[in-house]
Formats: C-alpha cells, structure tokens, sequence
C-alpha cells in the first residue's frame, strides 16, 4: 500500500474488518476456538499494511461490544504482534509453516494476555492468571494449527485472487 489510501482500500478494510467479526460470533460459543488469528495472518500476507486499519477497528468493535476491560488492553498488542510477526515471515506460503506458527501463538496466547495482571497485581497474579488458563491456551494452539491446515491454502489462493482483481500491491 503507497501513498494515500484509495475507495477501493477503505471498501477491502471494511469487509475484512466484518469478516473477521463474523467469524469471531460464529465460533464464539466453543472456548479458544477461533478465526481471528487466521485470518490475520492471511489479511497480513495478501493485503500487507492494510490489516493494521481492520485491527485498529477490530479491537475498537470488540471494546465497543463487550466493554473496555483489563482483557481489552491485550488486544491492544496482541494483534497487531501477531500482524507484525506474519509479515515478518511473509515469504513462507506452505500451510505447515502456518500451522505451527499460529499454533504457537495460539499456545503462548495466555502468557503475552498475562502482561497487563502483570503490571497491575505483580508476578504472583499474573502467573496465577496464565497458569488458570494452560488447558484453554492447549486447545487454543491446537484449533488454531488444525484450522490453518485445513483453511490456509484454499483461503489464501481465494484472498490472492481478489488482490490480482483488485490490482492491489501489498
């Protein structure tokens, strides 16, 4: 993305921004089983500094939705990390990769949400806090690296389709 943004960005950013919401409430009643993170990862691939627009958004809808607690300050930076991160990484394309990646950031998810009880309550809340939540941030890591094995490819191949369409440069 050079210089200003364009109608056609402002259009892309806001069906990402709903996309993402939609999957977040479609999955919203299993634990730790979620989209977000995958769709990130693929928004940062194809559409490159764009996703720092829908997560600015994203987490403003989320507080707007669900109040601006303690857990709302983790978003703050445990997205656009997670953006950060895949860009970082952006030449792998093979699903695997992807897999273990965001795996990964679905197992250490807990422990980067344990920096706020951290500051606020000191070493022994947080690590109470991040303790609490192991089995969930297991089945966290776990969903999100069977998710990313079986939808990487056939969503990344889709999402590259309409970057070409919308001859967009990421």
């Amino acid at each position: 993305m050079r210089g200003k943004i364009q109608t056609k960005d402002i259009a892309l950013i806001g069906v990402m921004i709903a996309t993402i919401e939609a999957a977040k409430l479609a999955l919203s009643f299993v634990p730790n089983v979620e989209l977000v993170t995958l769709l990130v990862v693929l928004y940062s691939l194809v559409f490159g500094k764009r996703i720092y627009y829908v997560i600015a958004a994203f987490v403003l809808i989320e507080g707007c939705l669900y109040g601006f607690g303690i857990w709302w300050i983790m978003y703050l930076y445990i997205w656009p990390l997670l953006a950060f991160l895949a860009r970082l990484f952006r030449r792998w394309e093979e699903p695997w990769f992807w897999a273990v990646f965001t795996g990964a950031y679905g197992l250490f998810f807990g422990a980067l949400c344990t920096i706020p009880y951290l500051v606020i309550d000191g070493w022994h809340a947080g690590l109470v806090w991040w303790v609490a939540g192991i089995p969930y941030d297991i089945l966290h890591g776990i969903s999100n690296a069977v998710l990313c094995l079986v939808l990487f490819k056939p969503l990344y191949q889709v999402l590259k389709k309409l970057q070409v369409q919308l001859q967009l440069q990421s």
